[in-house]
């Protein structure tokens, strides 16, 4: 759904790269054409990490080293978006859940240089009463070497974020000089750690003399973060609450039935009289 939602919606980008298991490029192979790019995980990984073959837990697929200790696909997906917005081409990207189907008409030119970079911020979000987060927090003031936070602090977490090439390589730097190693071998040794949270506190308190951002407390993203199982009436109810938002994201461990959105999705288009063909095949 992602897929169409976005070549119907979306418009101004250059490319749509999508980044999947190297064992699962055939079955892309066929979205592979005009502006949409699709490469191997392995292509973005550190060659001295290896996936655990035949090996599950909790539905995720682990991977060693010699390094560190084993860490989980959760671990690798946050170092392959470093890896990519550092090293493709373009200078802006726009990182997508895949959870998310866009809904509305959205430009990208309106985020793209020269416009000042979007950092979407929830003021306040990280609390005690929120451990992960308050440890992501913690691990990224450790690894740029920042003073000890204070909660409650904002949160940077979100399903649709805009990212800086030249900031994420600046982030590199930092976290390499830190740490005296490598980016990726640091942080597959801490474990605990948030991609979104280090890029999040690492542009707003170090890069703001260096590329212009803005901050900002709307989302792209309308999200359902529950386990509720959601009917169609749930789906457009959440569509017709949307503000500015331009995307739906029904979190994948919901297990609202993607036919499901598929029904909210094509009665919203009915009342708003759209028409929604692109939306009907997965």
């Amino acid at each position: 759904m992602l897929f169409d939602s976005i070549d119907r919606y979306v418009t101004s980008f250059e490319r749509h790269y999508v980044i999947v298991h190297d064992e699962d490029l055939d079955v892309f192979k066929p979205f592979h054409r005009g502006r949409r790019v699709v490469l191997p995980v392995s292509e973005f990984l550190p060659r001295w990490l290896h996936r655990i073959p035949h090996m599950r837990w909790r539905g995720r697929q682990y991977w060693w080293s010699l390094r560190a200790k084993p860490v989980s696909g959760w671990h690798t997906q946050q170092l392959v978006k470093i890896r990519a917005a550092a090293s493709l081409p373009e200078d802006r990207y726009f990182l997508i859940d895949s959870d998310n189907v866009f809904f509305r008409d959205f430009d990208v030119s309106t985020v793209a240089n020269p416009n000042a970079l979007p950092v979407h911020i929830y003021r306040g979000g990280v609390t005690n009463g929120h451990p992960f987060h308050v440890d992501w927090v913690e691990a990224t003031h450790r690894l740029l070497g920042l003073e000890k936070p204070v909660f409650p602090t904002d949160d940077y977490i979100d399903q649709i974020i805009v990212w800086d090439k030249p900031t994420v390589n600046a982030m590199i730097a930092r976290i390499e000089a830190v740490s005296g190693r490598a980016w990726d071998e640091t942080l597959c040794r801490i474990r605990n750690f948030s991609e979104y949270t280090i890029y999040g506190i690492f542009t707003t308190r170090e890069m703001a003399t260096q590329r212009p951002f803005k901050i900002t407390t709307d989302s792209f993203s309308l999200t359902e973060w529950e386990t509720t199982l959601l009917n169609k009436a749930d789906i457009v109810a959440i569509l017709e609450s949307a503000a500015h938002e331009v995307a739906l994201c029904v979190q994948s461990y919901n297990p609202t039935p993607l036919s499901t959105i598929r029904e909210g999705l094509a009665e919203f288009y009915a009342r708003h009289e759209q028409t929604p063909q692109r939306l009907e095949t997965a």
